[in-house]
């Protein structure tokens, strides 16, 4: 009774076979987690020797979710293979078998997976560097591992459509890499400012103009480097907004590198009253330069009586202080000096030439 029940044939297969595909699918599934990890802690030793300060958790996080997936669509594709294909659903739609398009969806899924597996062994891989790099002071090996990152998923993304090509649509890759090589003009003419991106951010790398965590100012806006990319550099503004330039305009344009700069200035310009007398104007340099003097951090400054005329007085202070300090220390010390400059000028009876002008109406 129980082999004429195996050997009944339903869609062109015996229940016998339909049971040992089911059986090696639920095998897999219900063991599968036992063997990715078998397989991910195997190809972990394969870089822990030079990692081992790398928690091995992180890996088995990274790659147990794609590996998981992985063999069970290799094994379930492998075991169906087995089975005949079923006669009632040989038909074609649109000129293309039923049977290619279930066969495609199959190896599409499947290379589909391996790319999401390989890019996860990239991450794995990109977080070894970081932890090495961190531990220097040199911040250009965090950029170029951000860079190279993204660089080889771009390539994985590119090899997965071509193997997609070949075992989906059976397309010859030779063949056609000679097409792309002769449309190759056209396409760079249709990407071309893509590829001016990209030789800007080799660029940025050889000459190193900024590094990841500097502070620079282009065009309008003033923020830190958070990350260079294959395309654009992503900063975060001193107003906490996140904005993306090209890497092109990055190397064309006028890049102020704050980080850079040996000191920081601060520029304090009075307008004085026209009415000051020459002997109020003579005694405020010395006592400028008296209040100065008592911030140790402000390292050298310049004051001129730099202009006069008709509406105004104008004295420049120019002021550089040291760059050893945090952007809220500069901003205190800025507004502090503003403040010591008018208790100098009220002390003496100096007017700020606004204060001083008058309104004259005419009648008519």
């Amino acid at each position: 009774m129980m082999e004429e029940y195996l050997a009944y044939t339903f869609l062109n297969n015996s229940v016998k076979r339909y049971l040992i595909v089911a059986g090696i699918i639920l095998l897999v599934v219900l063991f599968k987690r036992y063997l990715s990890k078998y397989i991910a802690s195997w190809l972990y030793k394969l870089v822990s020797k030079s990692t081992a300060d790398i928690k091995r958790k992180s890996f088995l996080n990274k790659v147990l979710k794609p590996l998981d997936a992985f063999l069970v669509l290799l094994v379930a594709l492998t075991a169906l293979g087995e089975l005949y294909y079923p006669k009632v659903l040989d038909f074609k739609f649109h000129n293309i078998s039923f049977k290619a398009i279930i066969a495609g969806i199959g190896s599409t899924t499947l290379i589909i997976v391996f790319i999401w597996l390989c890019r996860r062994i990239i991450d794995y891989i990109a977080l070894i560097l970081e932890e090495k790099a961190n531990a220097t002071k040199d911040q250009t090996d965090n950029q170029l591992i951000v860079f190279f990152k993204d660089f080889f998923k771009v390539i994985l993304i590119i090899i997965g459509i071509l193997l997609i090509l070949r075992f989906t649509f059976n397309k010859n890759i030779s063949n056609l890499l000679t097409g792309l090589s002769i449309v190759g003009a056209a396409i760079a003419l249709s990407l071309r400012e893509s590829l001016e991106n990209l030789i800007a951010s080799f660029i940025i790398f050889s000459n190193k103009p900024f590094v990841t965590g500097d502070t620079v100012k282009v065009h309008s806006f003033t923020g830190v480097v958070e990350k260079v990319g294959l395309r654009s550099t992503r900063i975060r503004t001193d107003v906490k907004t996140y904005i993306t330039v090209p890497n092109k305009q990055m190397v064309d344009s006028i890049l102020d590198n704050i980080t850079l700069r040996t000191q920081r200035n601060i520029e304090i310009k009075l307008e004085l009253s026209i009415d000051t007398p020459a002997e109020k104007l003579k005694e405020l340099t010395p006592l400028f330069k008296e209040m100065i003097a008592q911030y140790p951090t402000i390292e050298n400054s310049h004051i001129y009586f730099t202009e006069t005329g008709k509406n105004a007085h104008i004295f420049v202070l120019n002021i550089f202080v040291t760059i050893n300090q945090t952007l809220q220390d500069f901003f205190s010390l800025k507004e502090t000096l503003n403040i010591a400059v008018l208790e100098i000028l009220q002390k003496q009876g100096v007017d700020l030439a606004a204060k001083s002008s008058n309104i004259i109406v005419h009648n008519i």
